[in-house]
């Protein structure tokens, strides 16, 4: 994982943005699962993904649906953040994979479809800088 998403300090993690080349926006709050038991939990028990989350789970080149309530959209990664498939609409208790893919980004479904984000488009991910008034702020 790159270290510009992860505190040094904590080990917490840190929302990324998610970006093309050409300057899309595919997220601006990304969380990265890299570890057993965030991969292992991924979306569950939540009630939704909202405009502009993403969960980014790496290693990982399936995801299940199993026990989810509601729709996302995946994008499956190579090593170099390239996009290798998309699955739109990826409905509850269902899976998906792609061979070759190093990791997984999950989106609200629509947002593929949003954005354009197709196989073969790279993504750049950078530390979302805290709103004004936020976290930092005095």
């Amino acid at each position: 994982m790159s270290p510009l998403l992860r505190s040094a300090s904590t080990r917490t993690p840190s929302p990324a943005v998610v970006t093309t080349p050409d300057g899309r926006l595919v997220a601006d709050r990304c969380l990265v699962a890299d570890r057993a038991w965030p991969r292992m939990r991924g979306l569950l028990g939540r009630r939704s993904l909202e405009a502009g989350e993403g969960l980014l789970i790496e290693p990982a080149g399936s995801i299940h649906m199993l026990g989810m309530r509601f729709a996302i959209d995946a994008a499956f990664l190579d090593r170099g953040r390239r996009v290798l498939r998309v699955a739109e609409g990826l409905a509850p208790w269902r899976m998906a994979a792609c061979r070759g893919a190093r990791s997984v980004l999950e989106l609200p479904a629509g947002t593929l479809a949003r954005t354009g984000l197709a196989a073969g488009d790279e993504l750049r991910f950078a530390p979302a800088r805290p709103a004004a008034g936020g976290p930092g702020k005095a």
